[in-house]
């Protein structure tokens, strides 16, 4: 069918039949340039969207999910690197002839845009845009499918054409001790109409100090029923009506898409538009907006959180195809691997790469054309194309660049970014969270291409060479071997260091790449902890009235959710870090963070660690075609300890009995023919006691058969427990 035509500016008029909507092509904005700042410096010579992404530009994931979820014709707006950008669509095959694709993709390009507002005004202008469309940023990936998003929206348009815009958000809980999202976004609070999801009020900047939220009494006189979340992540994935581009035209304050656009249409009473919002549950979206979300993204991809968007399945270029292996390892065919080297869990190695003799490689992501010395170690860091890394040399939670050049024995400590070239003298050590480029800092921040609108703290800067790099007492490399200061700069390094003129050093860890340190961990629990005893206990935080400016007779129901099963899946995701490296203390910590967070027990967290536990378990066992008896009992094996810690009392014991059950009858019946073999290495392990096995059995004693099941499987080894219990009164 052709495209109808609009007159004037491109945006199809607000009395546009929606039937007719409905069948024209469905259309995609991609924004390929964020408009920030937050991956610099980085960024200052390639954009945002171009950066590998697990050895793929973070925009083939968005353009491939894009086609698969049937989009048929998708606008890519370019401004900063515009070039590299266009090179890069034709390269990959989504422009040009012949573009074996289904879905077409034009490049839009402009070079005056330092907004997204800005890029919406440009749509809108070129009049490209005939009816509802996808609006989504080339940093965000997602497996989600579109078809009931989309019909919710064209639904919505048929009954109410001033419905303009559907947003998807996801269950996310923000940590207590941080107030920020396993993406390491600060907590959004949103009030939504629990019957038909309109989005009432927005908030991405709440002062998390306060304990309370102001909303207008207009908002609650026509709503009297809202839930107040604070748990929802938006995943900066919009189903638009043509409308929105000419509000954006006819509205030039409107630059950033949420904070003027969303909650600029929340508060206007006049032309009435209206937002609404859609959750997804079992489907994965996430922006990439910092580079703890580039962290947690990247490891989700890695355990496959988002298939089919995965690296075996993900094809790019010409680069050689890459294969899985046995627990989370992907490596391509022409990887060259000595036979001492190890690579651990949940990493990946590009093709072309070179792995020296005892080198050590966890948790990574590795790309194409790599040289990796002798006895290195690398844990948790991404290290992109063409780095030569000498022997000896250590990287931790870090960030390497293309072209990066490490010296004999140089070490890299958590949360550093070296970006493209940076040369790195031997035994050269670099302090944690430190940024080093080629490139000075810009003297003023917002005079690049790349700019958060209104939100940027602009001055002066200087760019200081690394007079603060000391160098490592390393025994495997001779004093003889030091660089002269005119190869590498005044100290072992070229490049420049660049200040953080936002929040310092001390907030670094908020953004970064690197585990929040255990004492910034501790330091968080003792305020948390202080502020409860200030204010009085959990139930009374967790009742507080929320402030609003209205009479006292308003109707506000509270939020109750599946409390539970979202903090099992939290304390699942949690875990998952614990397998990347992070240390069991942090682990404990970050658990507790979450149990304050629900409101829960002591006997939920067992639970709920002891489900996660059994299902790396499981894993392990399908990765691998192994024994699942085997590798439960390395599991439990590993993380008795662990467990333990949350198992100080029988009816804390009783949990993990009650949620093996569960886990055999429901989602993980695969251990259903085990249960007998586990129970007894649970009692070997100190993981379950005596005295709530045989309590356990004894409540069974008067349930219904179904319940009895795995009593009646285990009932040898708990009357060998009841006989040995007898011999012990009899000697007593």
């Amino acid at each position: 069918m052709s495209k109808k035509s609009r007159g004037g500016g491109g945006g199809a008029a607000a009395g546009e039949d929606p039937e007719d909507l409905s069948r024209s092509p469905l259309q995609a904005v991609l924004l390929a340039d964020s408009f920030t700042l937050k991956f610099r410096p980085i960024t200052l010579e390639r954009p945002k969207v171009l950066l590998p992404l697990v050895n793929v530009p973070m925009i083939e994931y968005t353009l491939s999910w894009l086609e698969s979820a049937g989009v048929e014709e998708c606008f890519v707006f370019c401004c900063a690197h515009a070039q590299q950008v266009k090179e890069h669509l034709g390269k990959a095959g989504w422009t040009g002839k012949p573009a074996a694709r289904e879905m077409t993709v034009t490049a839009v390009e402009s070079h005056d845009a330092i907004s997204a507002g800005d890029a919406l005004r440009v749509m809108y202008g070129r009049g490209v845009i005939h009816g509802d469309f996808v609006l989504i940023s080339g940093d965000t990936i997602s497996n989600m499918n579109l078809k009931d998003t989309l019909q919710e929206h064209k639904d919505r348009r048929k009954k109410d054409p001033l419905a303009v815009m559907t947003m998807v958000i996801k269950h996310s809980k923000p940590s207590i001790l941080t107030n920020q999202t396993r993406l390491g976004n600060d907590e959004i609070v949103m009030a939504i109409d629990p019957e038909t999801k309109e989005l009432l009020y927005y908030e991405d900047r709440a002062d998390v100090s306060n304990l309370y939220v102001t909303i207008d009494k207009d908002i609650l006189a026509s709503n009297p029923t809202l839930q107040l979340r604070n748990n929802m992540e938006d995943c900066y994935i919009d189903i638009c009506s043509p409308e929105v581009l000419s509000l954006f035209t006819d509205n030039f304050d409107y630059q950033h898409l949420r904070r003027h656009f969303v909650k600029g249409l929340l508060v206007d009473d006049i032309m009435g538009y209206k937002i609404y919002t859609h959750e997804i549950r079992s489907s994965y979206a996430a922006r990439i907006d910092n580079f703890r979300s580039y962290d947690t993204v990247s490891k989700d991809i890695i355990q496959r959180w988002t298939y089919p968007m995965v690296p075996d399945v993900l094809s790019f270029g010409d680069r050689q195809e890459i294969k899985l292996h046995r627990q989370g390892i992907y490596k391509a065919s022409d990887v060259t691997l000595s036979h001492s080297a190890q690579i651990g869990a949940n990493s990946v190695v590009g093709n072309g790469t070179s792995v020296g003799e005892n080198c050590k490689i966890s948790n990574s992501v590795i790309g194409q054309g790599c040289n990796i010395g002798k006895n290195v170690l690398i844990h948790g860091s991404y290290i992109w194309d063409n780095v030569t890394i000498e022997d000896g040399c250590k990287v931790s939670n870090s960030l390497v660049c293309d072209g990066v050049h490490l010296g004999a024995g140089a070490i890299v400590e958590p949360g550093c970014i070296l970006s493209f070239k940076v040369e790195v003298g031997k035994n050269v050590v670099v302090p944690a969270y430190s940024k080093v480029a080629l490139l000075p800092q810009p003297s003023n921040e917002d005079s690049d291409e790349e700019l958060e609108y209104a939100d940027t703290n602009s001055g002066v800067t200087d760019s200081p060479p690394f007079s603060s790099m000391r160098s490592a007492d390393h025994p495997t490399v001779s004093d003889d071997d030091d660089l002269e200061a005119s190869e590498t700069g005044t100290c072992g390094v070229v490049g420049y260091v660049w200040e953080n003129v936002d929040a310092g050093i001390q907030e670094e860890w908020r953004q970064s790449i690197a585990p929040i340190p255990k004492d910034k961990l501790e330091e968080l629990q003792r305020a948390a902890s202080f502020d409860d005893d200030d204010d009085g206990s959990e139930d009374d935080f967790k009742n507080r009235p929320t402030v609003l400016d209205q009479d006292d007779d308003s109707d506000v129901s509270a939020v109750e959710d599946d409390d539970y099963s979202k903090f099992e899946k939290e304390v699942e995701e949690t875990f998952q870090r614990a397998l990347d490296g992070i240390h069991q203390d942090n682990l404990i910590l970050e658990i507790n963070a979450l149990r304050l967070s629900y409101s829960l027990q002591h006997a939920d967290c067992a639970g709920a660690l002891f489900h996660s536990v059994m299902r790396s378990a499981l894993v392990a066992a399908q990765s691998t075609n192994g024994n699942l008896l085997k590798t439960t009992a390395e599991a439990l094996g590993k993380w008795k300890d662990l467990l333990r810690n949350y198992t100080k009392s029988v009816d804390e014991e009783m949990e993990i009995l009650l949620k093996f059950e569960e886990m055999c009858q429901e989602n993980t019946k695969e251990f259903s023919p085990l249960f007998s073999k586990i129970l007894p290495y649970l009692y070997d392990k100190e993981v379950v006691s005596e005295d709530a096995i045989l309590r356990w059995a004894e409540e069974k004693e008067n349930a219904d058969e179904s319940d009895k099941v795995f009593v009646k499987q285990s009932e040898a080894f708990i009357q060998w427990l009841k006989e040995a219990e007898e011999e012990d009164e009899e000697e007593e």
